[in-house]
């Protein structure tokens, strides 16, 4: 069964160089003033989360809103795993699939066929399921030729058609999201935005964190405002109006 159980989650960075003035008025613009300089020693840290809970299970697709550096792509990265919890606690159950960072764990030197086996094999598919998948994450990216030259002499383009057709191949119980993505020349963005679909309808728990609000509201059945770290349920789409309208 899938599910998303967060408690109390507080997650902060340490800042280095932060005594320069305009590192620090940059810094607590951003969060909200959640900077700490009262530390005995080391830097000061950077709340980017403050005491957020959140439960969610299947059948909820919860938009995450807020301005830059509000913390929704820190939640969303600490849902993945890739953040430890400070204070408080996060339980996931199911398998999780990330549209975070479309170029972690790619290779330069490597090629595109053998980029496909080391970001499958990140993603966590045994030997057999990137056997099985390796043809048509191929033929999705329509890259032909190019998938036996190494990766470095791509365009951001290629790249990019690769890696989101290397991602979205992962069955998913809980899919996570940082914006919508649009890939490729208009074709591929067409066949990108049907398999991002029906990969989204075949999840069982979707989080999405956008600056559109259109697209949030046609996705999303629960809204979560962020505002320096610290978060805010919106139980409307009328509240999500007025939060983003004071945010």
């Amino acid at each position: 069964m899938a599910s998303i159980d967060i408690r109390g989650l507080t997650i902060r960075f340490p800042v280095y160089g932060a005594d320069h003035r305009s590192l620090k008025r940059q810094l607590t613009r951003a969060v909200g003033g959640a900077l700490d300089r009262k530390r005995k020693s080391g830097p000061p840290l950077l709340t980017a989360l403050n005491d957020v809970s959140l439960k969610l299970g299947p059948g909820d697709r919860l938009g995450l809103v807020g301005h830059n550096g509000a913390g929704k792509t820190t939640l969303l990265r600490a849902i993945a795993g890739a953040y430890a919890p400070d204070e408080g606690s996060i339980e996931v159950e199911g398998r999780v699939a990330s549209l975070l960072d479309l170029m972690v764990g790619m290779d330069p030197f490597a090629t595109g066929m053998e980029n496909i086996r080391l970001r499958a094999l990140l993603m966590g598919l045994s030997d057999k399921q990137i056997k099985d998948r390796a043809e048509e994450i191929a033929e999705f990216s329509a890259l032909g030729p190019f998938l036996g030259m190494p990766v470095k002499t791509y365009s951001a383009g290629m790249i990019a058609r690769l890696a989101f057709s290397i991602v979205t191949t992962a069955d998913a119980d809980i899919l996570l999201m940082d914006e919508w993505i649009g890939v490729g020349d208009a074709d591929f963005r067409h066949q990108a935005q049907l398999r991002l679909t029906k990969m989204v309808e075949g999840s069982k728990i979707f989080v999405f964190a956008s600056h559109d609000f259109t697209m949030l509201k046609k996705m999303c059945n629960k809204f979560l405002g962020l505002k320096g770290g610290a978060c805010i349920p919106l139980e409307s789409e009328a509240e999500l109006d007025d939060f983003v309208a004071t945010a």
